[in-house]
């Protein structure tokens, strides 16, 4: 098992690039069963979500090669349906292969997902939109199996607009014969990226980005070459590390507004923020701490994402005044607060709302990552802390983070990464030396 090393009170300087979309390559990797033909996407992440992703699709009988950041994928031999729990388990988002699975082989067989415990996560929206077009679906010990050899478009009405079912709605809408209106869709721009993806390889859908998609389904869908967007939530992770900090950081292959609401509460805390067309820029003198901003309240985009919530927590926690911060997605989204007052942060919780007062030092402790997120916010608080703090979880961390030590000692980080058993040697050998010290010490009387 892995843990980080890092030692706060570095400026941070220079520039990185964001890896591909973790929120945005899942969907697409699962859309890949729809094609006749083979898939290259481009941009492809090395996450512990991908590989679940990728071992899902040879498990269903596609086949699966890795040529550095490019993925080919060859879904003509699919011939299972069914996805075993212990692979469900291994990612949140696994549930995104029903719609695929329906549209391609009118049968899927799969139980519910795993990956970080964020509060419940209910799948009832999915389940409506296939069942909006004609699927079959019951539970049985535990399993979901779904049919719908005959999918007809038709009207889908989402009462929230979940990423997930307007992705699996998408999907599934591909193998319905005729035009499915999707309501109340997702906005995202991982939304967007999946239509230009479906179009690409031959699908007809249009709206994404607004409340209202169309898919024209029942066509044939073919192979063919995909680059994934850049990630916005590594994106607004680097950015929250600088003004944690200090320094100036430079961000690129991310779209400016797709981090905007981010970017936003950044430079109403202090830092000074510039923007391209594909980069954003962060600077922030070491030594003026941060200001604490209006209240930070998460919502569906274009509002302020859950996803960026725990980073820049981590990065105002030491700050000047005090930040309120109100969850509305997720009912188990500040697991990381606990670890944050280890180092001596000031965070009171009650329900969905998080007061933050900001403190002037934070001090460097031994950290459990609870989630992919939360665990980014340690790395940010204990960048801008004093002293050295520890970090455990990373298995949280690696879902959606690549390389995330790397990237950062890019920036001139300190912070390492490193087995424990290595570091319990290097424990031991420091005693050792210690106790070598006190028995070749002469001793007086």
């Amino acid at each position: 098992m892995s843990v980080f090393e890092i030692g706060g009170g570095r400026p941070l300087e220079g520039t990185v690039a964001v890896h591909g979309a973790k929120n945005s390559v899942l969907p697409v990797l699962a859309a890949t069963l729809l094609a006749r033909g083979e898939v290259a996407v481009d941009n492809c992440p090395r996450l512990t979500d991908v590989d679940a992703a990728l071992d899902i699709l040879t498990h269903l009988g596609c086949r699966v090669k890795r040529e550095g950041d490019r993925v080919i994928v060859d879904p003509r031999q699919v011939c299972r349906w069914d996805i075993p729990p212990e692979k469900m388990r291994a990612m949140r988002s696994s549930v995104i292969f029903l719609g695929p699975l329906l549209a391609r082989l009118g049968r899927a067989e799969l139980s519910y997902p795993g990956g970080c415990e964020l509060g419940p996560r209910p799948i009832d929206l999915h389940l409506k939109a296939v069942r909006a077009l004609g699927a079959l679906v019951t539970e049985e010990d535990g399993a979901l199996r779904c049919t719908g050899e005959n999918l007809t478009g038709g009207q889908i009405r989402l009462t929230l607009p979940s990423v997930g079912a307007t992705e699996n709605a998408m999907l599934s809408a591909c193998g319905a014969v005729g035009t499915t209106t999707i309501h109340n869709a997702a906005r995202e721009p991982e939304i967007v990226d999946l239509q230009r993806f479906l179009n690409a390889i031959g699908g007809r859908v249009e709206g994404a980005g607004g409340s209202v998609i169309q898919v024209e389904g029942g066509g044939p869908l073919y192979g063919g070459a995909f680059s994934v967007m850049g990630d916005r939530m590594a994106a607004a992770t680097w950015l929250c590390a600088g003004a944690a900090a200090g320094g100036d950081v430079t961000v690129t292959g991310v779209d400016y507004r797709h981090v905007s609401t981010v970017t936003a509460a950044l430079a109403e805390a202090g830092c000074r923020v510039s923007s391209t067309p594909s980069s954003v820029r962060l600077r922030r003198l070491p030594e003026r701490p941060l200001e604490a901003i209006a209240p930070v309240s998460t919502a569906p985009y274009p509002g302020f994402p859950t996803d960026a919530q725990a980073p820049l927590m981590g990065a105002l926690a030491r700050s000047r005044g005090t930040t309120i911060f109100v969850e509305n997605m997720f009912a188990s989204r500040y697991r990381h607060v606990p670890e944050l007052v280890r180092m001596g942060a000031h965070i009171q919780v009650e329900g969905r709302l998080a007061v933050v007062q900001g403190v002037e030092t934070l001090t460097g402790a031994r950290l459990v990552a609870g989630d992919l997120r939360g665990g980014a916010a340690l790395v940010v608080a204990a960048l801008g802390a004093k002293g050295k703090s520890t970090l455990t979880g990373l298995e949280h961390v690696d879902r959606g983070y690549q390389d995330m030590d790397r990237v950062l000692r890019t920036l001139g980080a300190d912070i390492l990464r490193r087995d424990e058993t290595e570091l319990a040697a290097c424990a031991a050998g420091k005693l050792e030396e210690e106790l070598d010290g006190i028995r070749t010490t002469p001793q007086t009387t």
